[in-house]
């Protein structure tokens, strides 16, 4: 089976006419999958543990805290307090990530008909929402109690919308017909 590294520089020939490349350089690969995870209450302790725990679980990669910047009175945060965790995958950790998303993850969701073309941005980025941590085969169904939602960003040197769309259709990404 073909892996998306090798899919991704097989996309020149088949981008170069529609776009108009002369190198292979020119063609748009995938830098970086930066997720993203909030953690709701942040005065629970055990529920923002979890969270950490389960996305390293998932990616492979021990969880950064960010920490809110501002005190907000309305949501009871403090500045300093832990209001959720990012993770920047990159080469081979990054490739098998998208590999269990695009043909585990993703089809396992409830009632899956692809994935919305609108996530593209003008910059040639990708950012997908997850709902529920559970379609990854990591984490154990069993523990059902704190499920988190979580955003994907997949980050590519394409330069338009239309330019990063034919890159993940090409890298195989289940858009919406």
């Amino acid at each position: 089976m073909e892996t998306l590294k090798q899919k991704t520089v097989k996309a020149f020939d088949v981008m170069k006419s529609d776009f108009g490349y002369k190198s292979i350089m020119q063609s748009p690969k995938v830098e970086k999958v930066v997720i993203n995870v909030g953690v709701g209450s942040m005065k629970d302790k055990n529920k923002i543990k979890i969270v950490e725990d389960r996305l390293a679980k998932i990616t492979g990669q021990k969880a950064t805290a960010r920490s809110a910047k501002i005190a907000i009175a309305n949501f009871k945060s403090r500045e300093g307090d832990v209001v959720g965790y990012s993770v920047t995958l990159r080469g081979a950790r990054m490739y098998d990530f998208l590999e269990r998303l695009i043909h585990l993850s993703l089809p396992r969701t409830k009632d899956f008909r692809g994935i919305s073309l609108t996530g593209a941005d003008e910059m040639g980025n990708y950012t997908l929402g997850i709902k529920e941590h559970t379609i990854f085969p990591e984490t154990a169904d069993e523990e059902l109690k704190d499920v988190f939602g979580m955003a994907i960003t997949i980050v590519t040197t394409a330069k338009s919308k239309e330019e990063v769309l034919a890159l993940l259709r090409h890298l195989g990404f289940p858009f919406k017909k």
